[in-house]
């Protein structure tokens, strides 16, 4: 019996490795000179300093920044937290207002309601129909005690991309710095820190082919911003961010941006044929809605809703032979629906029957020939046994 292997179309909740990054990191976890602590006085210390500040540089490199800003985490959502906490504790003296928005990544939304439960006040911005959140939403939002806005580069479930550099034009207007949760950006579009006017942005490396348990957030020197650090230990990090390095990911990391920074143009000039080819073939299934608008959005990230089927279903049905996720990695544990899709105006029955498919370096011709045949069989079959007849798309439900 002949049985296919799954297709993998969930890159936007972590991408496999790059061979080249898994090929630099195999020879730091086997060359004994690198196996010091690179807080440590020694030559073995010292030789794995110097492969770390490599790394920096090369991250600084591909994102536009300096390499003295960057600071090493574990990944994106302690980047986050650190970024979040970090800036409403230093200032609270100041104020105790915070800005972001329904559509946030977890890490920015938990981190915020922590907040809140401390007793910051939160302001929660709603996107346009598109998924955008505008410049003018968040100057109107600012207040004399607002400490922090805090917004994704890129959206995580529908793709969509924020006008980085107009809102953070609005928030210098206030002397209020931005934080920009960048995880899903590099390797997918350019990327210019100094440009955008960000005074904070958190990276991931396994968004772009890197390894897991590595991530950074860039400080921006000239944005004179302060933090209260998060842990505490030796120092590390500027005391930002305690605790003995990771040699070999942030090796990792900094080959998979260098990577990333290189290849993005063709990467995304080969995948939105790809997603096009995807979205085409599905959408002629009808009854089927985007989430999120085309030309605003990286070329990656196709998140769809299809009427005429229960959710938990369509995705048992599609399993065994597709991985896609129904909205963020970090909310798969819920029952819920997507809460990004209800603050788009979605219905609970729309939010719910909805897949995000996420296309890759790796991805191919094949794999979405592949995944469109898995999903139009599973929507026929569900469909059939509903009942389903497309109904007119004035009487579709919407919200």
């Amino acid at each position: 019996m002949n049985h296919r292997p799954t297709i993998y179309l969930d890159f936007a909740a972590t991408t496999p490795v790059d061979p080249r990054v898994a090929e630099v990191m195999m020879r730091v976890l086997c060359a004994p000179e690198a196996a010091g602590n690179a807080s440590s006085a020694h030559a073995f210390g010292e030789h794995a300093r110097e492969l770390i500040e490599a790394a920096r540089g090369q991250v600084a490199a591909a994102v536009g920044c300096d390499a003295a800003e960057v600071v090493f985490t574990s990944g994106a959502t302690e980047a986050d937290n650190l970024a979040i906490l970090g800036v409403a504790e230093y200032y609270a003296s100041r104020g105790k207002h915070l800005i972001t928005a329904r559509t946030e990544h977890k890490a920015v939304l938990d981190a915020c309601l922590e907040l809140r439960r401390r007793g910051w006040q939160l302001t929660l911005l709603t996107p346009d129909d598109s998924g955008r959140i505008q410049a003018a939403q968040v100057a109107d939002a600012l207040r004399p005690d607002t400490v922090l806005v805090s917004l994704l580069h890129v959206n995580n479930e529908i793709g969509v991309v924020q006008d980085i550099a107009a809102i953070a034009a609005a928030c210098a207007a206030r002397a209020v710095p931005l934080h920009v949760d960048a995880a899903q950006s590099v390797g997918k579009l350019p990327l210019d820190i100094a440009a955008s006017g960000a005074a904070l942005v958190s990276l991931s490396a396994h968004k772009a082919y890197g390894p897991k348990g590595v991530g950074a957030l860039v400080v921006r020197a000239g944005a004179g911003v302060q933090l209260k650090p998060q842990s505490f230990g030796g120092g590390q990090e500027r005391s930002l961010r305690s605790g003995t390095l990771a040699t070999q990911q942030i090796v990792g990391m900094g080959m998979a941006f260098e990577i990333a920074a290189r290849e993005w143009a063709a990467d995304a000039a080969r995948l939105a044929p790809l997603a096009r080819r995807l979205d085409d073939a599905l959408q002629a299934e009808g009854g089927v809605l985007r989430n999120g608008t085309a030309g605003h959005a990286v070329p990656h990230i196709l998140n769809l809703s299809f009427e005429g089927v229960e959710g938990e279903s369509l995705l048992a049905a599609v399993s065994g032979s597709l991985a896609v996720s129904t909205g963020s990695a970090c909310t798969s544990a819920s029952a819920e629906a997507s809460y990004v899709l209800r603050a788009l105006g979605r219905g609970e029955r729309l939010a719910e029957a909805s897949l995000r498919f996420g296309l890759g370096r790796f991805t191919t011709a094949e794999h979405v020939d592949g995944a469109t045949r898995s999903v139009t069989q599973a929507l026929r079959r569900l469909r059939a046994v509903s009942g389903y007849a497309e109904r007119p798309i004035a009487h579709r439900e919407v919200s």
